[in-house]
């Protein structure tokens, strides 16, 4: 059977996909974009409340898990979030800028997706959609090195780039197709894990924690290392908002390395030097959940208080209550059952070990002519734009050498 043949086949029409397809048709090289989606780009229609947060003012490497941590600073600082903005401002999209540096569309997330589709046929690249990959199989030839069974028919090319995403909302189509084709040419697979995902509780916490149900206030959340500052929500299966979803992954990430269920630190006055609070409020004749819905919610402060034996008026904690109070208000641990699942994940941690991939270009160093980008690998950024942005350096970074 005859193969058509392109010098690029990329597997995977998301952020990264479109990106790497319009920055290699650019170079000259023939392109073809398959995706077994009928519907295009569908993660980025939904991000961001329908106005996709494209990415954030300030990115580094310290805003990305990986387990090779140096592997993602040569692809962003090669394309970075400047260089983003201008090719949105460049199609005349308007956006807005929120908290902790994060840019959304003024308009709609399909301005986006509009921008890239825009790129890639200025740069002459041709779209199999919706189509199915069957198998690939590895030739011995330079110029021909993947043959591919599709349901578009056989197709041959030189390079083949991987940018099928990870395992997260798999309502909009996730599959673990990448990394069966990593593991098919022998690159190693971080497992994965759901990430940026609200955390459960067991039960006998969850029933304790009842009268919190739908409380939110900002905290500091820390564990393995990380710390955040922002909204917290308890809900009636465990722990939600911002704060929740940005911790989660590095517990995601201790849980595997440690095999144990670590517990979630949270501060809950992190503006408050609560020696000098204690101190000044030392004689003070109101309740302690009186004292702290100056700072907290009061239905919420008055829960927490109860939750802990704090029901009484300041005065009249003696010593050891008092240390109690303090520890439990800087060092609140609640230990997680689990996560709400990859219905519930904004993205995957984990994903094709860059331990074996070039920093430069993407490719795997075992496979010649292989390439991965975006969520399909071990590179699990921050709330707040920064997996896009990793997508967009990812994309342009293989785009340039394919």
């Amino acid at each position: 059977m005859s193969a058509e043949h392109y010098d690029v086949i990329i597997i995977g029409a998301g952020a990264a996909g479109m990106m790497c397809a319009a920055q290699a048709g650019f170079r000259g090289r023939r392109v073809l974009l398959v995706d077994h989606a009928t519907k295009l780009a569908e993660k980025i229609r939904i991000s961001g409340g329908g106005r996709c947060n494209f990415t954030n003012r300030k990115v580094g490497p310290e805003h990305f898990l990986c387990r090779n941590p140096h592997f993602v600073r040569s692809a962003l600082s090669r394309y970075t979030a400047a260089h983003f903005i201008e090719l949105v401002e460049r199609h005349g999209i308007a956006y807005h800028e929120r908290d902790h540096g994060q840019l959304f569309c003024d308009d709609s997330a399909q301005q986006i997706i509009a921008m890239l589709r825009s790129e890639c046929d200025m740069a002459g690249v041709e779209w199999a959609m919706p189509a199915s990959v069957d198998s690939i199989i590895r030739q011995d030839d330079e110029r021909v090195r993947f043959l591919i069974d599709s349901s578009r028919g056989r197709l041959s090319c030189e390079s083949l780039v991987i940018a099928t995403g990870g395992l997260s909302i798999p309502k909009i189509g996730a599959t673990p197709f990448g990394y069966r084709i990593a593991e098919q040419f022998g690159q190693g697979i971080v497992p994965p894990r759901p990430a940026l995902v609200p955390l459960t509780l067991p039960p006998e916490t969850l029933q304790r924690l009842q009268s919190l149900s739908g409380a939110s206030l900002e905290v500091e959340a820390r564990c393995n290392g990380a710390r955040f500052r922002e909204a917290m929500l308890i809900t009636h299966r465990g722990l939600s908002g911002p704060v929740i979803l940005q911790v989660s992954s590095y517990w995601q990430a201790q849980a595997y390395e440690t095999r144990d269920w670590e517990p979630v630190s949270i501060a809950l006055l992190p503006d408050i030097d609560i020696e000098a609070w204690l101190s000044a409020y030392a004689s003070e004749r109101s309740l302690v959940a009186n004292l702290l819905s100056e700072y907290l919610p009061r239905r919420f402060a008055h829960a927490w208080c109860a939750l802990h034996g704090f029901e009484a008026p300041l005065r009249q904690l003696g010593h050891s209550d008092r240390n109690r109070l303090a520890q439990a208000l800087t060092d609140w641990r609640i230990t997680p059952s689990g996560t709400q699942g990859y219905a519930k994940a904004e993205v995957t941690l984990g994903g094709v070990d860059t331990r074996g991939l070039s920093s430069k270009t993407m490719e795997a160093t075992a496979c010649k002519g292989l390439f991965f980008i975006g969520e399909v690998m071990d590179v699990t950024g921050h709330l707040g734009g920064y997996n896009f942005q990793w997508a967009w350096a990812s994309g342009h970074a293989a785009g340039g050498f394919v």
